[in-house]
């Protein structure tokens, strides 16, 4: 562990956590998501070009980027908060290091837009990408957090409908709002970041007239037709942890590679902190090389 991430995880367990605990209503979610983003480090030569359709698809770039492939990044905030903007740093820096491009959806919020809002929105984005000439097997899925979840739905979906993708990366993914992981509990006090108490309020304002063992809220319970290769990053701490190892059996189950990454020591989407963090940079070189082994014409 670095000293940069053993000081991040004190201020997230002294500042950040305790805000989460105790913040009241969405908007303030998404005000502070927004104050903590203008602070993260940018790549070089960021770009982040909204589209003019809604829900607004930006194309982020950070650089040259090829056009073989292309990946589709759906953002996290518990499908409360967070926008492509609050990620656009990270999600540069993918693009540099990948020298793919990325576009990320402005999905629709709950809870003003409950379930299956988000994911509706997911599908409306990929068919975009199809109907601006992009193939399926040119499409990596991503996601973070919320978002990493609702990419592993939008994969469910995209396979039972023959446009498979060539495969999916996802940070600590949340994938199971029905809560039965383990270590919602056994890692609750462990977690610098995320407050276990507040995950069932969160559930009851996304989920809408959803069960939330719905597969477009909760992916572990999705059906996969030959699921491409996926890659997963969660930190071994994490409250979420066994979202990914649970999702990492299922998808294996129904034939799939999956490579999952278990980081000591990192907090949920430490990705974000690129250019504060040196294992945030390390992950998401592993990241895009993933992606770029994924691409059309990559040699395996």
């Amino acid at each position: 562990m670095s000293l940069r991430l053993a000081a991040l995880r004190l201020v997230l367990r002294w500042f950040a956590r305790p805000r989460l605990a105790r913040v009241v209503t969405p908007d303030a979610a998404r005000a502070d998501f927004d104050r903590f983003a203008r602070h993260l480090p940018a790549p070089p030569f960021l770009l982040d070009l909204p589209g003019r359709q809604a829900p607004h698809l930006h194309r982020i770039t950070a650089g040259p980027v090829g056009d073989h492939a292309v990946i589709l990044w759906l953002h996290g905030g518990a499908y409360v908060a967070g926008r492509p903007v609050t990620h656009a740093g990270m999600l540069g820096r993918l693009s540099r290091l990948s020298r793919l491009e990325v576009y990320a959806p402005d999905y629709r919020l709950a809870p003003e837009h409950p379930a299956p809002a988000a994911f509706d929105d997911a599908r409306a984005a990929h068919a975009r990408l199809m109907a601006g000439g992009w193939a399926p097997g040119q499409v990596i899925l991503g996601g973070d957090s919320a978002g990493g979840g609702l990419a592993l739905a939008l994969l469910a979906d995209l396979c039972v409908r023959g446009l498979r993708p060539a495969g999916l990366v996802a940070f600590s993914p949340w994938t199971d709002l029905a809560m039965t992981g383990d270590s919602l509990r056994t890692h609750a006090a462990a977690d610098p970041l995320l407050p276990a108490a507040r995950m069932e309020e969160a559930v009851a304002m996304i989920r809408g007239d959803l069960p939330p063992g719905d597969p477009r809220l909760s992916p572990l319970y999705a059906r996969y037709d030959a699921p491409p290769p996926v890659l997963i990053q969660v930190g071994d701490d994490e409250i979420l942890l066994d979202d990914s190892r649970r999702m990492a059996d299922v998808l294996r189950a129904a034939g799939g590679e999956v490579r999952l990454e278990v980081w000591p020591c990192a907090p949920h989407v430490w990705q974000i902190f690129d250019g504060w963090l040196p294992e945030a940079r390390a992950a998401l070189r592993q990241a895009a090389a993933f992606a770029r082994q994924l691409a059309p014409g990559a040699s395996r």
